[in-house]
């Protein structure tokens, strides 16, 4: 998703659609036979859409929609698909093809050399810092970078994490949110703000100038946020959505609590199957922390991790993620 998705192809359009329903889909912890028989469909046919061996349907995207209600967001998806198939049939030149990790402007490319995220609990709060190594490998200079926030409480209930959430909505205040580059400050721009999901442009500007990032340079980046664990629970899933080099995840949690952790992988032609090597456990006085890397992950896979602290029983109900 990006600032000219009007400009993308039909096939970039058809798989960001299969991403954004396989996406969601996991959100709610629904297999795919299960979300096909809440929309009335065979039980094949989600998968045969996640995979790209069926092309979506508007009904297809209504229903989905309605089931997993993301906010609008896979309605979305099927307008960018809609308004791609269009454009193609009004044209006699074919479309030249772009790579799909272009997505923020016309002859702009980035990728993530280094994706770096640590999770901190101290009993009551998750506080996220994300740190990404970004590289122009286009013609053009970068000026933002999309980033998303969303939490699921309750899933496979989606009406339950719904009602909860508009009772309950995440708001910028608690969220604290704060970005660096090159030890400057970047503004940031709010795109969809919803009651338990936002999309957010990272900027790289600030009051005192602008730090593009330009063609052939890379750059680290640093955020951060809190979400309250009455919001956010006990699992922690990473989206592949740009070409990355190196994924690295940290939990760090108190070791009063007996924490466990362990995980699973997901690609768009793959159910979740269990993590390919284990997180790595150690102590850091107080804190116990898990540590999990993987090398040039496939675009659209997802890797998701959870948890259970055994000295706290009654934590047991919540659910949470970020990607």
């Amino acid at each position: 998703m990006g600032a000219q998705d009007d400009a993308i192809t039909v096939e970039q359009a058809a798989a960001a659609f299969a991403a954004e329903v396989a996406y969601w889909r996991e959100v709610r912890g629904l297999p795919k036979r299960e979300l096909a028989a809440r929309m009335g469909f065979d039980p094949s046919y989600v998968s045969h859409v996640e995979s790209g061996r069926h092309k979506p349907t508007e009904d297809f995207a209504r229903r989905v929609e309605e089931t997993l209600n993301p906010g609008k967001a896979i309605w979305k998806r099927w307008l960018d698909y809609e308004a791609a198939k269009v454009r193609t049939s009004r044209t006699t030149t074919p479309l030249a093809p772009r790579k799909a990790e272009q997505p923020y402007a016309t002859g702009a490319a980035i990728i993530v050399e280094h994706d770096a995220a640590r999770l901190d609990y101290d009993g009551r709060c998750y506080r996220l810092t994300m740190r990404r190594l970004l590289r122009n490998t286009g013609s053009e200079p970068i000026t933002r970078y999309l980033i998303r926030i969303s939490v699921d409480r309750y899933p496979g209930e989606p009406e339950r994490s719904n009602a909860h959430y508009r009772e309950y909505p995440l708001t910028w205040d608690e969220l604290a949110l704060a970005a660096t580059c090159r030890g400057e400050a970047m503004h940031w721009q709010a795109k969809h703000d919803r009651d338990a999901f936002k999309e957010v442009w990272l900027l790289f500007e600030n009051d005192q100038g602008r730090f593009p990032l330009y063609p052939g340079e890379s750059v680290w980046i640093e955020y951060e946020y809190s979400v309250g664990d009455e919001k956010w629970g006990r699992w922690f899933q990473r989206a592949v959505r740009l070409p990355t080099g190196h994924l690295e995840v940290e939990l760090a949690f108190p070791a009063e609590l007996d924490p466990v952790v362990w995980g699973t992988e997901t690609s768009m032609s793959a159910e979740a199957a269990p993590l390919r090597t284990a997180p790595i456990r150690r102590e850091e006085g107080a804190i116990r922390v898990f540590s999990w890397t993987t090398s040039t992950p496939a675009v659209h896979a997802r890797y998701r991790l959870e948890w259970r602290f055994r000295a706290s029983p009654e934590h047991g109900t919540t659910q949470g993620k970020f990607r």
